[in-house]
């Protein structure tokens, strides 16, 4: 398995370009071929990071099922889940499966996911839903800020060409998903008419909630698979991930996007939004410290 190896620029992070289009894009458009594995092979956090999202992405729909579900009452909303949000979510986790079986061919991908699926089945059960639909729309406009920026920092990370293509797909994609979820989220509003402080609290909830459950369970399947034997800790490596991770975030995340996407569902007045924007980036900064 490859060393530990961050590179480090010293340019400015920016998010990646939307694509030309907002159209579907499908797993037949990447061209795995192409990839320049000398770019990535010698990356342990890179490769770690990657498989890890495959992994989780992969089983994503666990958790949409229990959405639909959450919404089975409003055909509009629910049908966009499963009909596009989910789809769209497993095709993240198929193409970068595909990107870690065509990097770094050694890994047993289908083996080390199959041990990871069993565990995180068992513990992905009802998740604590917001008590009301347009509370529940507002956090994911945060967990889709999350993973936007996410894949805007692997973006401007990455050097080999067919990642960088795939993390700005997938970046695109988590923006439409916003999109879409702030539109639903407004449409419930005007019903539920929440007070910005009760919207507020819920996105800094949402922000702030433990995200280490699912990236953990991944990260000891990936570690067993490939340090396991060797004396070392889980635990303390798994934060010397973090670590690394956060380094990298900190030197690629976008600036000012994520800011305006958590914002946004409170709805702000003009003249209030400076302010608020000052407040949001201190927090936005702490969370990628976190």
């Amino acid at each position: 398995m490859p060393e530990h190896h961050v590179i480090h620029r010293p340019r400015a992070a920016r998010p990646p370009t939307p694509l030309r289009s907002s159209a579907p894009w499908r797993l037949s458009d990447i061209d795995y071929a192409a990839i320049d594995r000398t770019r990535v092979a010698n990356d342990s956090t890179l490769f770690t990071l990657v498989t890890m999202a495959s992994f989780v992405e992969t089983g994503s729909d666990l958790y949409a099922h229990v959405l639909v579900s959450y919404f089975d009452q409003d055909p509009e909303v629910a049908g966009w889940l499963a009909q596009s949000w989910e789809h769209e979510e497993v095709q993240h986790g198929a193409a970068l499966r595909a990107y870690v079986e065509h990097a770094w061919p050694d890994f047993d991908w289908q083996t080390v996911y199959d041990a990871f699926f069993e565990e995180y089945a068992k513990t992905c059960t009802l998740p604590d839903l917001e008590p009301s639909r347009g509370l529940e729309l507002a956090a994911r406009c945060v967990v889709e800020m999350g993973t936007a920026t996410l894949y805007s920092s692997l973006h401007d990370y990455v050097e080999e060409p067919v990642l960088k293509d795939l993390a700005a797909r997938i970046y695109a994609d988590e923006v439409r998903h916003y999109k879409h979820f702030y539109r639903y989220f407004r449409r419930y509003q005007q019903r539920e008419a929440h007070g910005r402080w009760r919207v507020g609290r819920t996105l800094a909830k949402r922000m702030f909630a433990s995200r280490d459950d699912d990236g953990y369970c991944a990260y000891r399947h990936v570690w067993h698979a490939t340090r396991g034997g060797e004396g070392r800790s889980v635990e303390r490596d798994y934060q010397a991930f973090l670590d690394r991770v956060g380094t990298l975030a900190r030197r690629h995340a976008p600036r000012e996007l994520p800011v305006d996407m958590l914002l946004r569902p409170l709805q702000l007045p003009a003249p209030a939004l400076s302010g608020a924007k000052a407040i949001a980036r201190t927090l936005y900064r702490w969370w990628l410290h976190a």
